[in-house]
């Protein structure tokens, strides 16, 4: 394990080797991006079991919501990296005449990843394959919470990347606090909105900037005008994908009141369909990530009101898919991000009451809309803030690398996935370039008489 007295002299050499000026040549980048992407397809076995040691989760899961997406971004950078680095001309007004004016991307230097531990292998990825398209020198820092899928990050970044450049440093909270101490370019943090909260004040002493991919609370508002029977299919998928735990995940349901019990019996079927008459014995249905969080979330079930699920497994860490009715909207499963396979329903009678109830806490990640109304759509839209709105599905959004991924509030700041990457970790240099072949004097000294003509010909 590697020792807190070296963080600095690590990161004192990919400061060194980004001035070097290495990491900035284009085909440097490319070719890096194209060696990530032949490791990941090499090592995919092992990334796979790695996250089926420490979630539970089959293979299936893993090459859909880690692997595959990860490749997709890859070959979407590679495509478009030479169009994203060119610099960008703009205009220049009369005054500035004869002139050039361009915005230069340019990497910011070093830069620190801290990745979580429900999807530990793409979120660590993910924001690396950015920093290297924009040029950067990074560290990373995997979760301790999931040590097999940390160890395979390491042995392909640690293996086959040169430490100057590219350097995953594994261990637990001590080595957190070491490494947000130094003073990075960018830090670019996954995980919850207390620790984001420590993150952001440690990168504050340095006036370091920050991207925090955070959380929060969800919501699901399903309208009476849609097809119930796919809709509960979509909801349950985004649900209980991954058990549960996933910052984008529908964290409860808002259903309009004429299609409660319909939508209620259309997702006992579809959890039937997913995962058979007991969950616990599907190869399709992960674990919860340890002791900590399964009492954490067992504490939140109620005594009664669950309606589907409630099965608790404390040394397999296992709880079913579980739906609960019939709650206040002050309980303490209310309070925070559930993080977990139980979802709280609600019903309303106007769209307007399901704008207010979700306007009335932090702002989510995501707001998902299952409607047909285009009216209805409308008013979420404009009525409603959050870092992404899904329309008639769940979680898919985050599989549109076109599209940036991040939240606002409480539920994060700035935003990643393909150029948004490049964007998130380039300082945009503005450059304006002058001749000397004309020049009019007027802006120099002694200004007499000179402010008529500058307001005639300049306004």
């Amino acid at each position: 394990m590697l020792k807190t007295g070296n963080i600095p002299t690590i990161f004192k050499k990919q400061d060194q080797y980004f001035l070097s000026g290495n990491t900035q040549k284009i085909e440097f980048r490319q070719q890096k991006l194209k060696q990530l992407k032949q490791l990941i397809i090499e090592k995919e076995s092992e990334i796979a079991e790695a996250l089926n040691k420490d979630l539970g989760k089959c293979h299936f899961e893993s090459y859909l919501s880690e692997i595959r997406i990860i490749k997709k971004d890859i070959d979407n950078t590679i495509n478009n990296l030479k169009k994203w680095i060119k610099p960008r001309y703009v205009s220049t007004p009369i005054e500035q005449f004869p002139a050039t004016a361009l915005i230069q991307p340019q990497p910011k230097g070093v830069i620190l990843i801290i990745s979580p531990w429900n999807y530990p292998f793409s979120l660590a990825i993910m924001p690396l394959i950015g920093a290297i398209a924009a040029g950067n020198c990074a560290i990373i820092k995997p979760s301790e919470l999931t040590p097999n899928t940390s160890k395979v990050i390491a042995k392909i970044i640690n293996n086959y990347f040169d430490d100057n450049y590219i350097k995953v440093i594994e261990g637990g909270k001590d080595i957190s606090q070491k490494l947000l101490k130094e003073n990075f370019d960018h830090i670019f943090f996954t995980g919850s909105s207390s620790i984001g909260k420590i993150v952001m004040e440690a990168a504050a002493k340095h006036l370091t900037p920050v991207t925090l991919e955070l959380g929060g609370k969800s919501p699901c508002i399903v309208d009476k005008n849609i097809n119930v029977k796919e809709t509960a299919k979509r909801i349950v998928w985004g649900k209980f994908l991954n058990a549960g735990q996933s910052c984008i995940a529908p964290d409860y349901l808002l259903v309009n009141q004429p299609i409660k019990s319909q939508l209620l019996e259309g997702i006992k079927e579809a959890i039937k369909t997913f995962y058979g008459e007991e969950p616990f014995h599907s190869p399709d249905y992960g674990r919860i990530i340890n002791e900590y969080h399964f009492k954490r979330l067992s504490a939140l079930l109620p005594q009664d009101n669950i309606i589907v699920g409630g099965q608790l497994i404390p040394q397999e860490n296992y709880i079913s898919p579980t739906v609960i009715d019939h709650i206040s909207p002050n309980s303490p499963i209310m309070e925070d991000e559930i993080f977990g396979p139980i979802l709280p329903i609600f019903d309303y009678s106007e769209i307007e009451e399901a704008i207010a109830f979700i306007n009335q806490r932090p702002k989510p990640l995501a707001i998902y809309l299952f409607s047909n109304d285009k009216k209805q759509q409308k008013k979420i839209l404009e009525n409603t803030r959050s870092g992404s709105v899904g329309i008639n599905d769940t979680v898919m959004q985050y599989g549109v690398l076109s599209l940036p991924f991040g939240g606002v509030g409480n539920s994060g700041m700035g935003a990643y996935h393909g150029k948004a990457s490049f964007d998130t970790f380039s300082h945009y240099k503005s450059v304006l370039k002058r001749s000397f072949w004309f020049e009019t004097n007027l802006r120099f000294p002694p200004y007499q008489g000179k402010l008529k003509w500058v307001k005639r010909l300049l306004g």
